[in-house]
């Protein structure tokens, strides 16, 4: 294939006319076209009074060497994998999020067939328990926003953005349209799928595993792990009271970033793990239409999809504060999962037309900031503030909500302004500084401002905070060395959960590592190399 870059379009016109700009373009004749394809299309609104998509071509020509000019692009080949492993036993996988299933899938379509452990429900009833504890406030610890199949992505705007650099970020792509994804996100520079869309993708992909001899333990959860020789041999589960053992000699831990109980048991038995720099704050909401004009301008004529951000600002302490999973058109979730906390997160339907943005509103933490030295002190210091949460909000799954004007000045809101807060089952008009500690609210208001000054209206006096944002990350670590294994053999620490990921995307492209390094056998037992 030739790239044709830099198309810029500033009119609304079909992608025939598009393509016929571009070989106008780069002078190349319509008749030597054998393919074609949109290789990429971005929005560019550094100018306000020039706002244009920019778009890459690709197309196949009956003779290259006519266009010497044009870029080349290679084709993407996955590396080739040599499966050396004898599997006495089913490889099990705990946790069937985006490291899970992609590890998953990864095996099944090289002939292995693993046992797939999810404390959770299948996606279609973990969407009725979702939307049960929103309309009532009777959580299931078990089956939430942040346990179940698909993981804590699954409710979420379904972003594919990753920082990471992986030939493995197109196959996962490719994988999500096999499943049913919008052909767009091969293309987009900010794809999203959308929770609409991910609920029947993950059922489809279950669906391929089970169809070639995966099997899923749903509303199972792993109560222990024995391990014999600094080895694992098998696992103990429950399932609805009864308890089980499985063997197992090979375990993906896909576990996610909210397996409290999993990290204090690994912990236990002995796993390397360590505290990890994560970040806490609240959920901050606009109008959309204030993120759309601030971003885009009120000139263009273009159809443009509803705007987003990304904003840091950095304190002249270790301390910064950054916007985080931007939802446009989205709402705020209760993402709680464990009784009497709040845990807010951030959701977006595929065309992304709620009436408000959402954003998660961030400072870091580390370690230093924890009152212990334990590896799970992360995990004391989020629960700390999603109870004190709870309590601020009335005990009763309510969220405390505060305007940004009253916020800054310190003072309980009792009114709401213009933006009407998403989040369900309910709110409480609160002041979020009493519950926060005090580094975090202060960067929060120095960024705040300091955003006001790159994204106009974002210190309206009636946007929304809402709290609180805990589970960004994860807040441990567990170590493993570079063929992905633990300290304990056959033990391959895997995704967001494990401290290897951070989004859906990069969390996918673990599993698949993962995944890999098993069906290849690089297990090494040294703790030494770790």
């Amino acid at each position: 294939m030739l790239r044709i870059n830099n198309i810029k379009i500033r009119k609304n016109i079909s992608e025939q006319e598009i393509l016929e700009l571009a070989i106008e373009k780069a002078h190349v004749k319509k008749d030597d076209i054998l393919d074609w394809h949109i290789a990429k299309k971005s929005i560019d609104a550094r100018k306000k009074e020039d706002v244009h998509f920019t778009y890459s071509i690709d197309i196949k020509v009956k003779d290259e060497k006519k266009y010497k000019k044009l870029e080349k692009i290679k084709s993407f080949v996955m590396p080739s994998i040599q499966v050396k492993n004898n599997f006495s036993t089913h490889p099990v996988i705990i946790g069937a999020g985006p490291a899970g299933l992609f590890a998953a899938l990864t095996l099944i379509q090289n002939n292995i067939k693993p046992i797939i452990i999810e404390q959770g429900e299948p996606v279609e009833n973990r969407k009725k328990s979702v939307d049960y504890f929103i309309q009532t406030g009777k959580l299931n610890s078990s089956s939430n926003v942040q346990f179940g199949e698909g993981g804590a992505g699954t409710f979420s705007d379904g972003k594919l953005t990753t920082g990471i650099n992986s030939p493995f970020c197109k196959k996962v792509l490719e994988e999500f349209v096999n499943f049913g994804a919008p052909k767009q996100i091969l293309f987009l520079a900010k794809p999203h799928i959308g929770t609409d869309n991910l609920i029947h993708i993950i059922k489809n992909m279950r669906e391929y595993i089970l169809a070639n001899g995966g099997t899923f333990l749903f509303q199972t959860k792993v109560i222990d792990f024995e391990i014999t020789n600094h080895h694992i041999t098998s696992l103990h589960t429950i399932c609805k009271g009864m308890e089980n053992s499985i063997m197992a000699n090979q375990v993906i831990l896909a576990i996610g970033h909210s397996s409290r109980d999993t990290f204090q048991t690994l912990y236990q038995k002995g796993i390397s793990m360590e505290a990890k720099n994560f970040s806490v704050g609240v959920r901050i909401e606009h109008l959309q239409k204030w993120v759309d004009d601030a971003q885009y301008g009120t000139i263009t004529k273009l159809h443009l999809p509803p705007a987003e951000y990304k904003l840091a600002y950095h304190a002249n302490t270790a301390r910064s504060c950054y916007t985080f999973c931007m939802c446009p058109g989205g709402v705020v979730m209760p993402s709680s999962s464990e009784p009497n906390t709040i845990v807010t997160n951030g959701m977006s339907y595929f065309l992304r037309d709620g009436k408000n943005a959402n954003s998660a509103l961030l400072v870091n933490v580390t370690p230093k900031d924890f009152k212990s030295t334990s590896p799970l002190a992360g995990i004391d210091f989020q629960k700390d503030l999603e109870q004190k949460a709870f309590i601020l909000g009335g005990s009763n799954y309510f969220a405390p909500v505060q305007r940004v004007e009253d916020f800054l000045k310190n003072q309980k809101s009792n009114h709401l302004g213009e933006v009407q807060p998403t989040y369900q089952p309910g709110i409480t008009l609160s002041n979020l500084n009493e519950i926060l500690p005090t580094f975090v609210a202060d960067t929060l208001k120095k960024g705040i401002q300091f955003f006001d000054t790159k994204l106009h209206g974002f210190a309206h006096p009636d946007s929304i905070l809402t709290g609180v944002e805990t589970r960004s990350s994860s807040p441990v670590k567990i170590v493993r060395n570079h063929h992905f294994v633990s300290n304990i053999g056959g033990i391959y620490p895997c995704g967001e959960g494990a401290g290897y990921a951070g989004g859906i995307m990069s969390a996918s492209v673990d599993g698949m590592k993962c995944a890999i390094a098993l069906l290849e056998n690089k297990d090494i037992e040294s703790s030494s190399s770790c």
